[in-house]
């Protein structure tokens, strides 16, 4: 019964190890990335729209996107910083 078993249990252990923990661990960072977020900062909404923190708010940041243009969006709407784009 045991060696029936080792085979699921071996897949499940892979599964683990290779596609659940490292999403984890990159949500874990997105969140602490979102937390840490001050004004000044660029950013990279999830649509696309790169801008420059104004104001943040509890669950609220106001992104500058052009001279007097201000947009706010949601904190989870925040993706990454735009260090992190390749140069094209």
């Amino acid at each position: 019964m045991i060696t029936g078993l080792l085979p699921l249990l071996l897949v499940f252990v892979v599964f683990y190890f290779f596609m659940i923990r490292p999403q984890m661990r990159k949500q874990k960072e997105l969140t602490n990335y979102r937390n840490a977020i001050g004004k000044g900062d660029k950013v990279i909404t999830t649509g696309g729209i790169f801008g420059k923190v104004v104001e943040v708010s509890e669950n609220v940041i106001t992104i500058e996107i052009a001279n007097d243009v201000k947009i706010r969006v949601d904190k989870n709407a925040i993706l990454k910083d735009p260090s992190d784009v390749p140069a094209k």
